[in-house]
């Protein structure tokens, strides 16, 4: 699953030709990082990190997870937990451990994250910034017009910049927490 198709950039630039066809899907590949710093995983994957135990609960770093894999003690040999004693909340990226603690311990935590769909908003905000950075080296795309409402000279308040206002207004309603990287 990715952001977007080649058939899909292709349309939304409007090129017809096939001869930057190797360049643009290098673009398309630029985006998920771009967007996923802003909404965290949006192509589902797994994730491990090791996390310090606390409380009854701990945080996980990817939202939205999507499922526990396995949680074990990151510097023992102690087995892995009974999945079936946890309630992860997807949202928010909290394991709660049922019965139990995890403090005192680093654990590590394999758990798969991101969106079983890409939402259409999310997808639109990807052909957005793709056309933006593609008219910074191409300008206004072939067949479109001349205007360009693009400009990829502005600058605000001195510095240029890479994701247009438009962009993060359309990821802002899938926008990470505060705190959450």
């Amino acid at each position: 699953m990715g952001l977007v198709l080649l058939e899909q950039a292709k349309e939304q630039l409007g090129l017809l030709s096939n001869e930057t066809d190797t360049e643009l899907q290098e673009y398309i590949e630029s985006l998920t990082a771009v967007i996923e710093r802003h909404i965290g995983p949006v192509e589902e994957r797994e994730f491990t990190e090791t996390i310090e135990g606390r409380s009854f609960s701990m945080c996980l770093s990817n939202i939205p997870a999507l499922s526990l894999v396995s949680i074990e003690p990151a510097l023992s040999d102690g087995g892995a937990l009974d999945l079936s004693t946890l309630v992860l909340d997807p949202g928010k990226g909290i394991v709660y451990r049922k019965g139990g603690t995890f403090a005192g311990t680093l654990w590590s935590v394999k758990y798969r994250a991101g969106r079983a769909e890409v939402p259409h908003t999310v997808q639109l905000a990807a052909l957005l910034l793709l056309q933006h950075l593609w008219r910074t080296k191409y300008g206004p795309s072939k067949g479109r017009g001349n205007q360009d409402d693009f400009d990829v000279n502005e600058q605000m308040y001195g510095f240029g910049y890479a994701v247009p206002n438009r962009v993060l207004h359309l990821l802002e309603p899938y926008k990470l927490p505060p705190g959450v990287a």
